[in-house]
């Protein structure tokens, strides 16, 4: 009899086991990955891919890039310019130009100030090979969203005008404004279909009213200039009009070439 009632106990212990195992709700991860971060990287003058900051060193689990790793170790003199553009001052066509004579594909983050006001524009990137990027609707500071639907829709929003105005697709990249970004916000990205872009090289270029020299702006660029570079310029930059010529033409001739992001 005992014998029985140990094995019935056994067996009522394992139903309520699986039972409870069954019943319970799948397991829900917090997000305890919201802190907001500034993307930075420290120059060098070795003309080497400046090395990940330790506290950015998940990036790549979310299919975040700042430079071409490969590129980097196998020494592939590639560089992939790359512009934020949030309207147009006169500069933007002209850095067109530039980017035609050279035959260098870039990419554009754009925003839907530019997109609505000057649509053409855009439409001649996307004819001319260039990608159209997403660099959110209206620019905010995206670590204060922590809801993936409100994340997502600044994405969309942006995708939509593009394609409601200019008839091309979004190109799946995004960077986020002012390079504030975090973890979240990285995962967001990934499971909305998109490769996030930092850069590893950048320079004040982006206020009008204190524009670079042509030599300060020439010298910091080349003396940067590295395999695998994802570099980060502003076309509405007077100075970077002026000199994006001179510096393709120094760069082709150190035997650099230009790259789409999709060879990333």
């Amino acid at each position: 009899m005992k014998k029985y009632r140990r094995l019935f106990l056994c067996l009522a212990t394992a139903m309520l086991v699986l039972t409870s195992a069954i019943s319970m709700p799948s397991p829900v991860y917090a997000a305890n990955d919201t802190q907001a971060l500034n993307w930075y990287v420290k120059r060098n003058a070795e003309h080497t891919l400046p090395k990940l900051e330790p506290q950015f060193s998940f990036i790549s689990e979310h299919e975040a890039y700042y430079g071409d790793k490969r590129a980097a170790e196998s020494g592939d003199k590639v560089i992939y310019l790359t512009f934020d553009a949030g309207y147009e001052n006169g500069n933007i066509e002209r850095i067109l130009n530039t980017l035609k004579k050279h035959n260098a594909p870039a990419a554009f983050f754009v925003l839907e100030n530019l997109v609505v006001r000057n649509t053409e524009l855009v439409k001649r990137m996307a004819d001319e090979g260039h990608l159209i990027c997403n660099h959110t609707k209206n620019h905010p500071d995206m670590t204060k969203i922590t809801d993936k639907n409100k994340f997502g829709l600044q994405l969309s929003a942006l995708s939509d005008i593009i394609k409601e105005k200019c008839g091309v697709e979004c190109a799946k990249f995004y960077r986020p404004p002012e390079g504030k970004f975090s973890e979240q916000n990285l995962r967001f990205a990934k499971e909305l279909g998109y490769k996030t872009v930092f850069w590893s090289f950048a320079y004040a270029d982006w206020d009008n009213n204190r524009q670079p020299s042509r030599e300060d702006a020439i010298k910091k660029i080349l003396e940067n200039a590295h395999p695998g570079e994802i570099m980060l310029l502003h076309p509405t930059s007077k100075t970077n009009a002026d000199i994006l010529d001179e510096i393709l033409t120094a760069l082709k001739n150190d035997g650099y070439r230009f790259a789409s992001l999709t060879e990333l």
